[in-house]
């Protein structure tokens, strides 16, 4: 892809690309993200695009790629090739430790290959050498230390060596005890990695051994015992034995591993490659981007795309961004954005070409998944006030020489970028110049979108058919800026408007009005006017479907209430029923006492009471049996249904069984090991491990669980 410098700075690329390399792990990585271009190669970036999206997905699902800090082993890998050239622990620890992590890494994608298919492709080529771990650990301990056993020769000299320090310190006690009246307080201390007496310098004579120097206030000597002296030397030796033992194991290992030399080189290429890959992927998931469909045609359709920085930007001050939507392809190959200053002409310009870059450099950007993108060929820009001091140009004569070195190279695979367009010289001669560019342009079926003031350039966009206006919308009571693009109107500059706001006095902005031709007046205000309108429809629609939604929402209520509403009259009948059946039984129980009270009669009131008993029973018993013949009825009736439809009935019950049959090994079918699933009623994501009969093993990272086939949603 052909792309500048100037470009990649127009754009604040290399911007971006700090912010991923100070997501690297390792400062190599960080500095390859540092110099990172858009790709020439499409089946590298496509491959590139691909395994960032799948490396995003593992941090979206919670199955993170055991992936972490790596060594940087170029610098003494190509040694391995000197002779007698060995390495040290700390390098021995380094191959360990990353071909570890390779063989983690390759265990893991390849358990999942069906969920990072282009990972998984990657980490396959690698091969893991079991035999590179064990050689080392037969040597090192976990610590980092050689072990004993490392060889025989070793093990004899350390076996001696305690020996003799055992002897050592049983003689240095001894000594300790025979001198203990010549003493200092600290009896003993540590000079050149031997332990001596601590003597009080009056005393030095009376303590046979070799002196080896004095305290800073020379008030205490220090004096390695005569007893020791022999013992010492002995250990000096064998120290210097093993010094040489261990070098020899080293050599021998180094050796070992020096045939391995070209996989431990593929170990830090797949190391580097996923930590370039991460870093990009975590930055992705600061921006919130996503994989666009890529699509083989010139194609620019963005929906809903953010300028990455300003929208990082914003989150950080817990603003919103507003996102743009717009479309380049054959039939609509240009777009001249208009409006007035401050609108958000120049940042829409630089988030698509922004985008452009990022997606051809293999990195995702904030779009909607549903955004398509093609790849382009070159990308050309013009932005900003580009003085050169060194060649003593203007602003303008350097936008004349861009327009030059343009009109040269553009194609059918070229996508320009320019602000401002043709402004830095006289309107009326800078305006006709700018428009024979920009019929040039469109003749080289260069694809492009222009930000513009000039009337005659909105013009010429309306009278060629792949060539399209869009304007910058504006609030036209406050006039401020929406932030929004809209495609297919050209935007007024608001000029007067804006002017008018300032309080630049009326009378100024009359006369400004009449030195300007009436029919560029007429023409901006009727591009003010119309997109006043749409404005206004735009809003008026809003307001419409808030309307619709909110009726929508209180028709539901409303139901809701009138509901509860009949429940409630339902309970108060049936309470009302009771409330009066007990009045009456009240009422009855009175006459029955005021009776009792004039005549004493027991016997009345007992037999009035059970007549009235008997009276309430049999009602009960009537309504019992005129329920139970009306069930038999209609069970007679239901016998007699199902008796003749029998023959149907089983059919359709065969048919009801052999849909649920086929609706269960569909289920079993479209799941797969490694597809993502969730519980119903859950949020939490797994990962199909194993898949048996009409259970399923479920792997949430940190468990697994055994459900039901039927339980599971595939996602």
């Amino acid at each position: 892809m052909q792309v500048s410098e100037q470009t990649l700075n127009d754009l604040e690329f290399p911007k971006i690309l700090e912010k991923i390399a100070e997501l690297a792990f390792n400062e190599r990585t960080s500095q390859i993200i540092l110099d990172l271009k858009p790709y020439e190669e499409i089946p590298y970036l496509q491959q590139d695009l691909k395994t960032t999206n799948e490396y995003l997905s593992s941090f979206q699902s919670g199955n993170r790629i055991p992936f972490s800090e790596f060594y940087h082993m170029k610098d003494f890998l190509p040694r391995l090739e000197i002779e007698n050239y060995y390495l040290n622990a700390e390098q021995f620890f380094q191959i360990k430790s990353n071909s570890l992590q390779v063989k983690e890494i390759t265990k893991f994608i390849s358990g999942f290959a069906e969920y990072y298919p282009e990972l998984n492709s990657l980490v396959s080529e690698v091969i893991y050498e079991k035999e590179i771990v064990k050689e080392i650990d037969g040597v090192f301990n976990r610590h980092g230390e050689i072990k004993d056993d490392a060889s025989p020769e070793l093990f004899t000299i350390r076996r001696q060596m305690k020996q003799v320090s055992a002897r050592i310190s049983e003689l240095f006690k001894k000594s300790i005890t025979h001198n203990l009246a010549f003493l200092d307080d600290i009896r003993e201390t540590v000079v050149d990695d031997k332990r001596v007496l601590a003597v009080n310098s009056a005393m030095r004579k009376r303590v046979k051994g070799r002196f080896l120097g004095t305290s800073k206030t020379g008030s205490i000597s220090f004096i390695e015992p005569e007893s020791v002296q022999k013992p010492n030397r002995e250990l000096e030796e064998l120290k210097e034995e093993e010094g040489k033992e261990i070098i020899r194991i080293l050599r021998n290992l180094t050796s070992i591993i020096a045939v391995h030399k070209d996989l431990l080189e593929s170990y830090e290429e797949l190391l580097e490659y996923l930590d370039f890959t991460q870093a990009k992927a975590q930055f992705a998931l600061k921006i919130q981007a996503t994989l666009p469909k890529i699509k083989d045609d010139k194609i620019l359709n963005l929906i809903d795309a953010y300028h990455p920085l300003l929208f990082l930007s914003n989150s950080e001050k817990k603003l919103k961004t507003i996102p743009q939507t717009l479309k380049l392809d054959k039939d609509q190959r240009i777009i001249i954005i208009s409006g007035p200053n401050a609108g958000g002409k120049s940042i829409t310009l630089k988030a698509i070409g922004l985008n452009q870059l990022m997606i051809q450099s293999g990195i995702l950007i904030p779009v909607h998944p549903q955004s398509e993108i093609g790849f382009f060929d070159k990308i050309f820009t013009d932005i900003g006030d580009n003085q050169s001091i060194e060649n003593q140009l203007s602003t303008y004569s350097y936008r004349l020489k861009q327009m030059s070195y343009f009109i040269r190279n553009v194609n059918e695979g070229t996508i320009l970028l320019v602000d401002e367009f043709g402004t830095g010289s006289d309107p009326e001669l800078g305006g006709a110049l700018a428009e024979v560019f920009f019929e040039e342009f469109y003749e080289r079926k260069a694809f492009g979108i222009f930000t513009t003031h000039y009337t005659n350039i909105k013009i010429a966009a309306e009278n060629l058919p792949e060539a399209i206006n869009a304007s910058m919308l504006f609030d036209e009571k406050s006039l401020n800026p929406l932030y929004k693009l809209e495609i297919g109107q050209a935007g007024s500059s608001f000029t007067f408007e804006v002017a008018e706001k300032n309080k630049i006095p009326f009378r100024l902005i009359n006369r400004a009005k009449k030195k300007v031709e009436q029919d560029k007046v007429r023409l901006d205000k009727t591009i003010l006017k119309l997109q006043q309108e749409k404005f206004e429809i735009q809003k008026t629609k809003n307001q419409v479907e808030e309307l619709k939604q909110n009726s929508a929402e209180q028709s539901k209520e409303l139901e809701s209430t009138n509901e509860k509403i009949r429940e409630k009259l339902v309970d108060f009948q049936q309470l009302y029923d009771n409330e009066l059946k007990s009045l009456q039984v009240g009422k009855k129980m009175n006459e029955w006492a005021d009776d009792y009270l004039k005549s004493k009669n027991k016997k009345k009131l007992i037999g009035d009471f059970l007549k009235w008993v008997e009276i309430e029973n049999s009602k009960k018993a009537e309504t019992v049996v005129v329920e139970k013949q009306k069930e038999k009825v209609v069970q007679k009736e239901i016998k007699n249904e199902l008796r003749k439809n029998k023959k149907n009935i089983q059919i359709e019950q065969q048919k009801i069984e052999e849909k649920k049959k086929v609706e269960i090994q569909k289920s079993i079918d479209n799941l797969n090991k490694g597809d993502r699933v969730k519980l119903k009623d859950s949020n939490s994501v797994a990962t199909v491990e194993k898949i048996e009969g009409k259970s399923i093993l479920l792997n949430y990272g940190q468990f697994t669980a055994k459900v039901s086939i039927f339980e599971v949603i595939k996602i």
